[in-house]
């Protein structure tokens, strides 16, 4: 895990829940990548969750790491917000 973003910065981190396991993280950047991270989910129709405080602790988490088990539970309730805009439920 890296150290802590100062909190003027922005901040965008891209996850990937395939299903199995936890979420990983696939992406992270800070100011102008952040823009571009959240410009390239939104053309792709991917929903977009802005919670700074989430994406300052997700942050610290390494490319291709899965999240920690203490973010589990938040993680879960964005996917399941995710899902819901997509008008769709996670299988099983």
């Amino acid at each position: 895990m890296n150290r802590h973003s100062p909190p003027h910065q922005r901040l965008a981190i891209a996850l990937e829940y395939d299903g199995e396991g936890a979420p990983t993280v696939t992406a992270k950047g800070a100011n102008d990548l952040a823009d571009a991270i959240v410009a390239l989910a939104q053309s792709h129709d991917v929903p977009v969750h802005g919670d700074q405080t989430l994406a300052r602790l997700l942050s610290q988490v390494d490319v291709d790491e899965e999240i920690p088990e203490r973010l589990y539970r938040v993680v879960a309730e964005v996917l399941a917000f995710a899902y819901l805009l997509k008008g769709r439920t996670p299988d099983g």
